[in-house]
C-alpha cells in the first residue's frame, strides 16, 4: 500500500511504477501503482504510443491506471500488457477495478485502451526486445527483461526466489526468475522484508534484502536496485538495512537503494 509522511520522504511512499525509455523514443511503463502519477509527468512531449507492462493485478500495481491521462487521450495509443489467466481476459479482470463502485469511469469508456494477455515468451516494443516469464508470487505473475543494443534491464518487483530457504539451489536453473535475470546490467528486485519478517511470511511472494542480493550475485548482475520496500519501513530503517548490505558487499555487485525519482542510464 502507498504511504506518505515524514518517515518516507527520501525513499518515497508510492506503489510500484517504473518508466523505461528506448533509444528510438519508445516509452514502456512497468506496473501502474500510485507512482504512475509522477511517471506521467516525465513522458516526453509528443509521445504517441505508451506501453504499460503489468507484472500482476494486485491492487498496489494497478491503482494508478484510472488516473493515467493518456488512457483518455485519443492522441496517444496506450497498450496494457499483463499475465494471461484461465479465469478471464486481461481487459475483463482490469474492468473489475475500473468500474463502479470502485472507480467512477469504466475501462471500456477509456478511448485509448488496447489490452494484451501475455504468455511467457518474447515480443518487441519499438526497438526494445521484451521477454516475459512467470515468477514465484501468488496469482499469475510475470517478470520482465527489456533489452536493447546488448544491454538488459530486468524487473522483478514481487518475487520470492528462495521460497522458504535462505540459500538458493546450487543449480540456478531451478531458481525462479533465473532465465530473466541472468547477466542483467540493471536488476530491479523485490527486497521487502528483514530476515525476521520473512520467517513469518514465507510464501507471501516477497524477498529479504539478503535473499535479493544472493539472487543478484548468482545471476551475475552488474547493478541491483532494491525495490518494493515494506510500507512499514521508515527511511531510517532502510538506510540501516542498506548500510549493512554495503558492509557485507563483495565489491563486485553494485547495490543501489531504490528511491522515488531515481534515474539510471544503461
Amino acid at each position: 500500500m502507498a504511504r506518505a509522511g515524514q518517515s518516507t520522504v527520501r525513499y518515497g511512499g508510492d506503489t510500484a511504477c517504473v518508466q523505461v525509455n528506448g533509444s528510438d523514443g519508445s516509452v514502456v511503463i512497468l506496473d501502474a501503482g500510485t507512482g504512475l502519477l509522477h511517471v506521467t509527468k516525465r513522458i516526453p512531449e509528443g509521445t504517441r504510443r505508451i506501453d504499460v507492462l503489468l507484472t500482476h493485478l494486485h491492487m498496489d500495481h494497478i491503482q494508478g491506471l484510472g488516473f493515467f491521462y493518456p488512457l483518455r487521450s485519443p492522441e496517444v495509443e496506450t497498450h496494457i500488457w499483463g499475465p494471461v489467466s484461465n479465469s478471464a481476459p486481461l481487459s475483463d479482470r482490469l474492468a473489475r477495478y475500473l468500474s463502479p463502485p470502485l472507480f467512477p469511469v469504466r475501462l471500456r469508456e477509456l478511448v485509448a485502451n488496447h489490452s494484451h494477455d501475455v504468455l511467457p515468451g518474447s515480443f518487441s516494443i519499438g526497438g526494445l526486445e521484451v521477454t516475459a516469464d512467470l515468477v514465484c508470487h501468488p496469482g499469475p505473475t510475470l517478470g520482465y527483461r527489456l533489452e536493447e543494443y546488448g544491454k538488459a534491464v530486468v524487473y522483478l518487483p514481487d518475487h520470492e526466489p528462495a521460497l522458504g530457504h535462505h540459500v538458493f539451489p546450487g543449480d540456478p536453473r531451478w531458481t525462479s526468475g533465473s532465465d530473466l535475470a541472468r547477466g542483467a546490467d540493471l536488476l530491479i528486485h523485490d527486497a521487502q522484508y528483514t530476515e525476521d519478517e520473512y520467517s513469518r511470511r514465507v510464501g507471501w511472494g516477497h524477498s529479504t534484502l539478503a535473499q535479493a542480493i544472493g539472487f543478484a550475485r548468482q545471476m551475475g548482475v552488474r547493478e541491483f536496485v532494491t525495490f518494493h520496500h515494506d510500507p512499514e519501513h521508515s527511511d531510517d530503517l532502510l538506510d540501516e538495512l542498506h548500510r549493512r548490505a554495503q558492509d557485507d558487499s563483495d565489491g563486485v555487485l553494485q547495490i543501489t537503494p531504490g528511491m522515488a525519482g531515481s534515474e539510471f542510464d544503461v
